[in-house]
């Protein structure tokens, strides 16, 4: 059993291996989970939590590298957590992110983190909002969660971050994607990669573009900026940082960072209830009373809602 008090403190003390241990045990779904969580509620909070996703190939890993560096030249530790697809042997991650970035693996100030997405769609893995809360109370002051690859369907970094970067790249079919209403909708700074390469000012002025015919916004409303980034070269992430800078004033002082971390909260606390529910009726599959309710359902007898509530019912009462 982990001694969690002690991981805690060594956490807060920047240890990495005490940051990597709670990690490990928020992956592992430790019976030892809530008590992890228990002692650090009261230290998050004060980190800032940037998403980083778009289509495969764009170069999430290389702009996230040069934003860790662009946010250490200004004297703020970092968090990365890293979501790689899982490998189809082992289910654990690919690492590719992480050896991209390996350039600050000796520096004490930033700890990156590569997690497996074991199946879990939507670009992260399932246990990414508990691992943001250990970096974030493990003292660091922003913490960057690059996505594996999406697609259409795959928005979920929108739901966990403060303030989300959607990263394109010329030539890539990327401004057709960016048409797409769940694409389109989740960014709050756009970014154009590589645009060194032909077709990028064309993609620019697509993206642009396409946010205007999207615009429901009132005066004052946050408009998504669009910085054109080298990221191999470290070109445009400074701008890229004053953006997302701004984005994060704008939000406080219209009350949007506080709403959206408590949406980010409600859904959490969700899913945590309703996978406990699905244990718990898990436990029933053999037990006569889903047996019961499926003949009813079978039959005719009832339909599979009324039997879905009494057998919610059932198990809310005898939990």
């Amino acid at each position: 059993m982990a001694d969690v008090p002690t991981l805690v403190e060594q956490a807060r003390q920047g240890r990495p291996r005490a940051v990597a241990r709670l990690i490990s045990l928020v992956e592992g779904a430790s019976p030892q989970l809530r008590e992890v969580m228990a002692a650090l509620a009261p230290l998050a909070g004060g980190a800032y939590v940037v998403g980083v996703t778009g289509s495969p190939g764009v170069g999430k890993s290389t702009s996230t590298s040069a934003l860790v560096s662009a946010y250490r030249r200004m004297g703020k530790r970092v968090g990365v957590l890293a979501v790689d697809p899982s490998s189809p042997f082992s289910g654990g991650a690919l690492l590719g992110d992480r050896v991209r970035m390996s350039e600050h693996a000796s520096d004490p100030g930033v700890y990156i983190r590569s997690m497996a997405t074991r199946g879990h769609l939507g670009g992260l893995a399932w246990a990414a909002p508990q691992a943001i809360r250990v970096l974030d109370a493990a003292g660091c002051d922003v913490v960057l969660v690059e996505t594996v690859g999406v697609g259409q369907s795959e928005v979920e970094i929108a739901a966990q971050a403060d303030t989300s970067v959607l990263l394109l790249a010329p030539g890539m079919g990327d401004g057709i994607q960016a048409a797409k209403a769940g694409i389109l909708e989740i960014g709050d700074v756009y970014v154009v990669n590589k645009a060194d390469r032909e077709g990028a000012d064309a993609t620019a002025r697509e993206l642009n573009h396409m946010l205007g015919l999207g615009e429901g916004r009132a005066p004052g409303d946050w408009r998504p900026p669009i910085v054109k980034t080298v990221a191999a070269r470290g070109e445009g992430i400074e701008e890229v940082v004053e953006a997302l800078e701004k984005h994060r004033a704008w939000m406080e002082e219209h009350g949007v960072l506080a709403e959206r971390r408590m949406r980010r909260a409600a859904g959490e606390v969700e899913t945590i209830a309703v996978t406990a529910l699905r244990e718990r009726i898990g436990d029933l599959h053999g037990d006569r009373r889903l047996g019961a309710l499926a003949e009813r359902v079978v039959a005719g007898g009832l339909d599979p809602y009324t039997a879905a509530d009494e057998l919610v019912a059932g198990v809310t009462e005898r939990g």
